[in-house]
Order: structure tokens, then C-alpha cells, then sequence
């Protein structure tokens, strides 16, 4: 039982050949793209003002310098949350369940914004390391708590997204089985476990939702303090 459990979050494979790249590829497919047309249709319409709103969200706090990265946060954000959303259909495959992937995103685009501080503004990049007016006696011990929490900053991306997921996946399976197990004996209440299982794939949608964008809004304020 404990095994069959997880079984969901393995990669899927074909003749011995993973389908991971299919599943990362296949969303992509899915958006209609642009028309060459004066007037755009409705699906267009509500996706360009779902992007265009998003992107100023994510740009309202930085500077000029930090628009450079509309693209990439845009192009992130639509990704990670059609994997997730894609992911709560039935016989379908969830890539951000996986840690290796979800740090795969976290750690480049964390040590780009890193780099991007050292390169433009190396004396406030290192001044994040130590607090203004910290008593002298208290500053090595400072310089290492910093250092650490900069560098768990990747892996508090990756754990966040991966763990969320993975639990809310684990959650309505076990509410499914309890709901099929306790059709034949107990009918009334495999129908209120229904009705929670129908609550709890929202509360997934709106999860999907939210930690698609809090990875980004994160990766967003690192490159603030860098830019």
C-alpha cells in the first residue's frame, strides 16, 4: 500500500525510454498561438491580458534593470503552473513533483541573480551578509547565518514547490480510495468523502496556482536585492 501510494510520482517510461522531456514539451503545445488578425478571439484576448497582467505584478517592485527578466519570469510562471494544473487530470504525470526538476529550475535562476549582484554591485551584494549596526562580537557569528540562509534559498524553492504538491497528490488519492472502499458498506458516507474529494481537487487548482507563483514571486525578489 505504502509503495502503490507513490508510485504516481515516478517518471514514466516507454520501452525503457523516460517520457519526462514529452511531459515537460507537451504544455507548450496546448497555447493557441498568436494570430496575425486585426481582432484576436476570446481564448487570445484572455490569455495576453492574463500575461500582461502578471508581468506587471512581477515588475512593479524592481527597477529598469530587473525588466530584462520579464520574459523569462513570464515564460516560467506559465510553465510551472500548466505542469501543475495538467498534473491533477487523471493518468497524467506531474514533473514538479519531482525535487531534481524543481531544483533544476531554482538553483540556475538563484545563482544568476547572485552573480548578476556580485557583477553590478559587489560592495551591497556582500553588505546583505551583515546587518548594519551589528555589535562586533556577533559578526562572524552573522556572516556564517547569512551565508547559510543564502544558500538554502534553491533548495527552500525546490522543497516548497515539491512538497506542496506531492502532499496534495497524496491527499486526494487516499480521499479517492476511501470514498471506493467505503461505496458498497457505507454509501451515504462514500458520498460526503465525495463531496470532500470534490473540495479538495479546487484546493489543488488554487495550490497549483499559488505555488507557481510564489516560486516565481521569490525568484523575483532575490533579483531585487541584486539589481
Amino acid at each position: 500500500m505504502t509503495v502503490s501510494l507513490f508510485d504516481q510520482f515516478m517518471s514514466p517510461t516507454y520501452l525503457g525510454i523516460p517520457l519526462l522531456a514529452l511531459a515537460l514539451t507537451l504544455p507548450w503545445v496546448l497555447y493557441p498561438s498568436p494570430t496575425v488578425r486585426w481582432l484576436s478571439n476570446r481564448l487570445l484576448t484572455l490569455q495576453g491580458w492574463f500575461i500582461n497582467r502578471f508581468t506587471q505584478q512581477i515588475l512593479m517592485p524592481l527597477n529598469m534593470g530587473g525588466h530584462k527578466w520579464a520574459l523569462l519570469l513570464t515564460s516560467l510562471m506559465v510553465f510551472i503552473i500548466t505542469l501543475n494544473i495538467l498534473g491533477l487530470l487523471p493518468y497524467t504525470f506531474t514533473p514538479t513533483t519531482q525535487l531534481s526538476l524543481n531544483l533544476g529550475l531554482a538553483v540556475p535562476l538563484w545563482l544568476a541573480t547572485v552573480l548578476i549582484g556580485l557583477r553590478n554591485q559587489p560592495t551591497a551584494a556582500l553588505g546583505h551578509l551583515l546587518p548594519e549596526g551589528t555589535p562586533t562580537p556577533l559578526i562572524p557569528i552573522l556572516i556564517i547565518i547569512e551565508t547559510i540562509s543564502l544558500f538554502i534559498r534553491p533548495l527552500a524553492l525546490g522543497v516548497r514547490l515539491t512538497a506542496n504538491l506531492t502532499a496534495g497528490h497524496l491527499l486526494m488519492q487516499l480521499t479517492s480510495t476511501a470514498a471506493f472502499a467505503l461505496l458498497c458498506s457505507s454509501p451515504t458516507v462514500a458520498l460526503l468523502t465525495t463531496g470532500l474529494l470534490f473540495l479538495l481537487t479546487l484546493l489543488e487548482v488554487a495550490v497549483a496556482m499559488i505555488q507557481a507563483y510564489v516560486f516565481v514571486l521569490l525568484l523575483s525578489l532575490y533579483l531585487q536585492e541584486n539589481v
